[in-house]
C-alpha cells in the first residue's frame, strides 16, 4: 500500500519534540534548514540515482560518477549555491568522487601551505575547478611513515627548477623483487586530477631539508594526457561492489619531473633563486592547522556514517517481527511495544537487540557532539597559531589523532554490527549496509593508521606523566592529569544504580581509569634501560591507555553538551538517557579495566549494568524518533530496510525483480553448461 507509514505507531510514542532534536543534531537552525533543503533537492533529482551502483561494471560506474560530479557542479553554478550549500550538495549526493579530495584536501593544503602570492594564483583556478587537484603523499612502501618518504625534490639553480624523482630501489632479499617507490592510493589521482600536492624530500646543494610540499601538474590541460616523466593510473578494484570503486585511487611515478621553483609551497619555508633554504616568518607549526581541520572533518564524517547504519538497523528492528508466544501461553515481552498481528514480537523489543543497537545509537550522538567540539578546537588552534601561541598544539595534535582513531574504528565496527542486527537481509546490497561498510572502512587507515595514531597519543600521555610535578600544568583534554595524585587515591562512591546518572561521578570514574592506566604504563616503561625498546614491548598496553584517554574526551564533551541550554520538550532529558547509555556501555565493555585499576568494585559495576538496562527501557519508545532526528532522506540512506515508511518486504521483492540476472527467465549459459549436465551429455558438449 503506497503512502502508508508502517512506522507511524512507533513515531507516535515519541516523548520529545522531534523537530527540536533535529536542530540539536544539525548544530543550529540555520544548518538544519540548509541541510534539509539541499538533501531534498538531491533526493528529488533522478540524475543522482544510486540504487544501481552495485550492479554497474567498473568503467561504467566510474563514468557515472564523473557525470554526477559534472551535473552537481552545473547545479552549484546555475543555482549560485554558497560554499556551505555546495558542500552539503556534494555530501548528500553520497558517492565517493574526485571532488572529495579536491575540496577536502587539495584546496585546504593550498590555503594552509601556500604564500599569499601563491594562493592568489592557484586558489581561483581551484575554486572554479579550472584545475582539479589531489593530495599525493603515501608511497607504496611507506604508508603512515611520512618521514620515510623517498621521493626527492632537488633544486637545480641553473634552471631555477625543482627536479622531482621517485627512485627505484632493489628491495630486501627476502622478496627478490624490485620495489618502485611510487605514490600509491591518492583519490582522484588515477584518472582525473590535473594537479597534485606532492610531498618529497627537499634537497638543495646536497643537503636534505626533510619533507616539503610541491604543486605538480600531472596532465595536459589540452588533452588530459600525462606530462613527460609522469606515469599515472588507477590502482584497481577495491573492497565492495560500487562502494569506493567510484573513486580513481591512483599510482604515480615521477621520473625527473621539472617544476618551477615557485611551485614549492612556501608559506613556512622557502628556497631562494640562489638555492638558499630559509624559514619564512610564518611558524612551521602553522601546517598543523590543516591536519587538525582534516581530522575534525573525519570525526564528523564518522557520526554521519554510524548514524546512517543505526537509522537502518533501528527502523528495520521495529519492522521485523519474529517468534512470540508458544503453546498459547503469555508472551514474554511488554504488550505496550508489540503489534498484535499473529502474536509476533518486534525484534527491537528483545533486550539482546537493544543491548547491541542502543549503544551504537548513543555513539552516533556522542561522536556528533565531540565533532562539534573539534570544530571549535580547530578555530581555537588556528587563531593561536596566527599569533605564535603554540601552547595547545601538542594537546590538540594528540586529541585529533586519538579521536580520529577512536571514532573511525568504532564506526566501522558499528556499521558491521548493524548489518548483523538486520539478520540475513542485512547482507543484501539493497540493505545499504554492505556498501556503507565498504565505503567507510578505509577511514580506519587513511590520514594515519588507527593503531599508529593511538601510539602517538600514548607518547603524549607518557610525556605528560613524566612532567607531573615539574610545575608545567596540563591543559585542555589532559587537564585531569594535574589531579593525578587525587585520582590515584580516590574510590567510587556509587551506592545505588541511580548514582551512575551523576555526571561528576561518571567523569571521575573515566578520569581515574585513564590516569591510572597511563601512570601504570609509565611505571612499567621506567623499568627498561632503553625507552624505545620498552615502548615497543608495552605497545599493546599503551594503546589501551590511549583508548581510555580518548573515551574520556568523548564522554566529557557529551556531558558538557548537556550543560548547555537545549530547548524543546523532553529533548535534554532524552539526551541525558542517551549519554548514560554511551558511557555505561563503555564501562560495561571495559569493566575489566575499571575493576583492575581498583576505582570501582564488582558491586558498583553490577549497579552500572542495572542502570544501563533501565536506560534501554527509557530510550525504547523514542528509538524511531531518535533516528528520524537525523533527518535523512531515503535517497541518502540508500536502504530498503531503512526506508522511512517501513514498507520493507514489497520493496525488497520489487528490487530483486530488477536485478540483471532476472532479465531472462532462463539464464544465459543454460544451453552451453546447464542443459548438458541435466541431460547427462557433458561428454559431447563444447565446454
Amino acid at each position: 500500500m503506497a503512502g502508508v507509514d508502517y512506522l507511524a505507531d512507533e513515531r507516535n510514542k515519541a516523548e520529545f519534540d522531534v523537530d527540536s532534536m533535529k536542530i540539536v543534531w544539525a548544530g543550529s537552525r540555520h544548518t538544519f534548514e540548509v541541510a534539509d533543503r539541499i538533501s531534498k533537492l538531491v533526493a528529488n533529482d533522478p540524475a543522482f540515482r544510486k540504487d544501481d551502483r552495485p550492479m554497474l561494471p567498473r568503467k561504467e560506474l566510474f563514468k557515472n560518477t564523473l557525470r554526477k560530479a559534472a551535473y552537481a557542479w552545473k547545479l552549484i553554478t546555475e543555482l549560485r549555491l554558497s560554499e556551505e550549500e555546495a558542500s552539503k550538495l556534494r555530501f548528500f549526493v553520497d558517492e565517493p568522487a574526485y571532488t572529495d579530495l579536491h575540496w577536502g584536501m587539495f584546496v585546504p593544503a593550498l590555503k594552509g601551505q601556500c604564500t599569499d602570492e601563491q594562493q592568489s594564483k592557484w586558489l581561483p583556478l581551484a575554486y572554479k575547478m579550472q584545475i582539479i587537484g589531489c593530495y599525493a603523499q603515501t608511497e607504496l612502501g611507506h604508508g603512515s611513515n611520512v618521514q620515510g618518504l623517498e621521493t626527492t625534490a632537488t633544486f637545480d639553480p641553473q634552471t631555477d627548477e625543482f627536479v622531482i624523482h621517485s627512485p627505484t630501489l632493489t628491495s630486501s632479499k627476502c622478496y627478490h623483487t624490485v620495489e618502485v617507490l611510487c605514490t600509491w592510493w591518492p583519490g582522484g589521482l588515477g584518472k582525473v586530477s590535473t594537479h597534485a600536492v606532492v610531498y618529497a624530500r627537499l634537497i638543495t646543494d646536497g643537503k636534505d631539508h626533510g619533507v616539503h610540499g610541491f604543486i605538480v601538474q600531472l596532465r595536459s590541460m589540452e588533452d588530459h594526457k600525462p606530462l613527460p616523466g609522469i606515469t599515472v593510473g588507477d590502482i584497481g578494484m577495491k573492497f565492495g561492489n560500487g562502494a569506493y570503486n567510484t573513486m580513481d585511487n591512483g599510482v604515480l611515478t615521477l621520473d625527473h619531473v621539472r617544476i618551477p621553483r615557485d611551485q614549492m609551497m612556501m608559506r613556512v619555508s622557502q628556497v631562494t633563486r640562489e638555492g638558499k633554504y630559509k624559514q619564512s616568518d610564518v611558524p612551521r607549526q602553522l601546517v598543523y592547522g590543516t591536519m587538525v581541520y582534516v581530522r575534525q572533518k573525519i570525526v564528523a564524517d564518522a557520526s554521519c556514517a554510524l548514524s546512517k547504519a543505526v537509522c537502518i538497523a533501528t527502523r528495520y528492528s521495529a519492522v521485523r517481527r519474529q517468534f512470540g508466544s508458544q503453546n498459547g501461553g503469555p508472551e514474554t515481552q511488554s504488550a505496550h511495544y508489540r503489534k498484535s498481528y499473529t502474536g509476533l514480537i518486534q525484534v527491537i523489543d528483545y533486550k539482546t537487540q537493544q543491548n547491541r543497537l542502543f549503544p551504537l545509537l548513543a555513539s552516533a550522538y556522542a561522536f556528533r557532539f565531540v565533532g562539534e567540539w573539534l570544530k571549535w578546537l580547530y578555530t581555537d588552534v588556528t587563531q593561536r597559531l596566527a599569533v605564535n601561541d603554540f601552547s595547545t598544539l601538542p594537546e590538540a595534535h594528540a586529541c585529533t589523532a586519538g579521536l580520529k582513531s577512536l571514532t573511525t574504528t568504532a564506526t566501522a565496527d558499528g556499521i558491521e554490527e548493524c548489518r548483523k542486527l538486520c539478520g540475513g537481509h542485512g547482507y543484501l546490497c539493497t540493505s545499504g549496509l554492505p556498501e556503507l561498510f565498504a565505503v567507510y572502512v578505509p577511514a580506519c587507515t587513511y590520514e594515519g593508521d588507527n593503531i599508529v595514531l593511538l601510539l602517538q597519543v600514548a607518547r603524549f600521555l607518557m610525556k605528560t606523566v613524566s612532567q607531573i610535578g615539574s610545575g608545567k600544568q596540563p591543559v585542555g583534554t589532559i587537564a585531569y592529569m594535574g589531579r593525578v595524585e587525587h585520582l590515584l587515591k580516590s574510590r567510587c562512591s556509587v551506592q545505588r544504580a541511580e548514582d551512575w546518572l551523576n555526571p561528576s561521578q561518571v567523569l571521575e570514574a573515566f578520569e581515574a581509569r585513564a590516569a591510572r592506566m597511563s601512570v601504570s604504563c609509565a611505571q612499567n616503561l621506567s623499568k627498561f634501560s632503553n625507552p624505545e625498546e620498552g615502548f615497543a614491548e608495552l605497545s599493546a598496553d599503551l594503546v589501551e591507555a590511549a583508548v581510555a584517554h580518548c573515551q574520556l574526551i568523548v564522554v566529557s564533551k557529551f556531558l558538557d553538551k548537556l550543560q548547555q541550554d537545549i530547548p524543546g520538550k523532553g529533548v535534554k532529558q532524552l539526551l541525558q538517557a542517551v549519554c548514560g547509555i554511551y558511557y555505561l556501555s563503555l564501562l560495561h565493555k571495559h569493566q575489566g579495566e575499571f575493576l583492575a585499576t581498583s576505582y570501582i568494585t564488582p558491586k558498583q559495576a553490577a549497579l552500572a549494568s542495572d542502570q544501563l538496562r533501565a536506560l534501554y527501557s527509557k530510550v525504547r519508545p523514542n528509538a524511531i524518533a531518535l533516528v528520524d532526528s537525523f533527518n535523512y532522506t531515503d535517497h541518502f540512506l540508500g536502504s530498503i530496510l531503512g526506508c522511512y515508511d517501513g514498507n520493507v518486504y514489497p520493496k525488497l521483492y520489487e528490487a530483486a525483480k530488477k536485478d540483471p540476472l532476472n532479465d531472462t527467465v532462463v539464464p544465459d549459459g543454460y544451453h552451453e553448461y546447464l542443459k548438458p549436465l541435466l541431460k547427462q551429455q557433458l561428454h559431447s558438449a563444447k565446454l
